[in-house]
């Protein structure tokens, strides 16, 4: 199947990245349950983007998307929530994860590739 972008999961890439990292620069590393949920979560990503980057399919989107609903909820699931710099990088992370996931299962059905002979 061939794809009109991979925009979606570069971003996403991106985010696993900043998510990855996330811990020591916004200085919550020290708090381990939002920490290695951000290290795990992140690896997960990745993993799933460059999966979707070299040959693309539609439940990588919805792993993706899963991935990012897990972020976006990890704070009060992981007890943190009370923790500010956690519970913001996680929660916003998660919703931006999710919305590109969102945006790009609605342009693989909305705009399907076109097959040449």
């Amino acid at each position: 199947m061939k794809r009109n972008t991979v925009a979606g999961d570069v971003l996403n890439l991106i985010l696993a990245i900043w998510l990855f990292l996330s811990p020591w620069i916004v200085g919550f590393a020290g708090v381990m349950p939002a920490a290695w949920t951000a290290w795990l979560s992140a690896i997960a990503i990745a993993v799933i983007s460059i999966a979707a980057l070299s040959a693309f399919a539609e439940w990588e989107e919805w792993i993706i998307l899963l991935l990012g609903v897990w972020v976006l909820i990890s704070p009060w699931v992981v007890h943190v929530s009370d923790q500010q710099h956690p519970t913001l990088v996680l929660f916003f992370t998660g919703l931006v994860v999710g919305i590109i996931s969102i945006i790009e299962l609605w342009m693989t059905h909305r705009m399907p590739p076109q097959v040449t002979a």
